[in-house]
């Protein structure tokens, strides 16, 4: 499988170190206009560097990994040469970028639209993803597991709840992070050094994930686990009850959502 990435940022290297740990049989292609990152890109993982135009051109799947204001100049680029390469499938990593903006703008229905989020630095991400009808099966299959190279992925035919899961996990590392650092500055004030704090905060979110995955019980469940009645958790909760954390943190889902919407409108035209 021939994929190249137009555009060679953090995400693109995300996806390319995945797609190399995991041993997939591609040969990758990146055009990058930043001389210095196409040297490092090059340089670690020993992808081929190209222009716009030869990049798509070798490609089976091309991925557009460029910024959402960038999608207009990068179709005028390579809108000219699209329409003969009948084998080629794009796949669009740009936040926000609705399928029927992308198809329309490079003239080519076959599209798999995806969003990842910033743990797929690691191998964990968490992908949500849809497909155009000409998409093959092959390709979705090949889709699988390029994405699951990096983490788990989910399928969804219908697009919107693709934005919503912009809102959730994509922009969700985000939320967690915020409350790490509200815990490390909870511990800090009651005494406890930000090196001992950060390391306990962080591998309780790590522990609390792995136990919500591995069991699969509701979230509620663990929490009423934790919980013994009028004790330290409970306390705690109240306070976290009383200051709307749980408001905030649905507030803050479908801001992100509600700004997504926004966005798309602007790339639309």
């Amino acid at each position: 499988m021939n994929v190249s990435f137009i555009g060679g940022g953090v995400m693109a290297e995300a996806i390319i170190s995945g797609m190399i740990k995991a041993e997939l049989d591609v040969d990758i292609t990146v055009s990058e206009p930043i001389t210095e990152r196409a040297a490092y890109l090059k340089r670690t993982y020993a992808v081929a560097i190209a222009n716009n135009i030869d990049a798509v051109g070798s490609a089976n799947l091309a991925v557009l990994s460029v910024k959402p204001q960038q999608l207009g100049d990068v179709a005028d680029e390579i809108r000219d040469v699209v329409p003969a390469l009948k084998k080629l499938t794009f796949m669009s990593i740009m936040a926000g970028v609705q399928s029927k903006t992308i198809i329309d703008q490079l003239g080519c229905d076959r599209l798999i639209r995806i969003m990842a989020n910033t743990p797929a630095q690691v191998g964990l991400g968490a992908t949500a993803w849809t497909a155009s009808p000409s998409v093959t099966s092959d390709m979705r299959e090949f889709a699988v597991k390029m994405l699951e190279s990096f983490g788990e992925q989910v399928y969804f035919d219908d697009e919107k709840l693709v934005d919503i899961a912009t809102a959730l996990s994509a922009s969700g590392p985000a939320y967690v992070f915020v409350f790490i650092e509200a815990l490390v500055d909870g511990a800090v004030q009651l005494g406890m050094s930000n090196t001992d704090a950060r390391a306990l905060a962080i591998q309780m979110v790590l522990g609390s994930a792995a136990l919500a995955k591995e069991t699969g019980k509701h979230p509620a469940e663990l929490r009423n686990m934790v919980t013994s009645p009028g004790g330290t958790t409970a306390a705690a909760l109240h306070a976290m009850e009383l200051s709307g954390f749980r408001k905030a943190s649905i507030d803050a889902v479908l801001a992100a959502y509600g700004r997504g919407e926004e966005l798309a409108k602007l790339t639309d035209k």
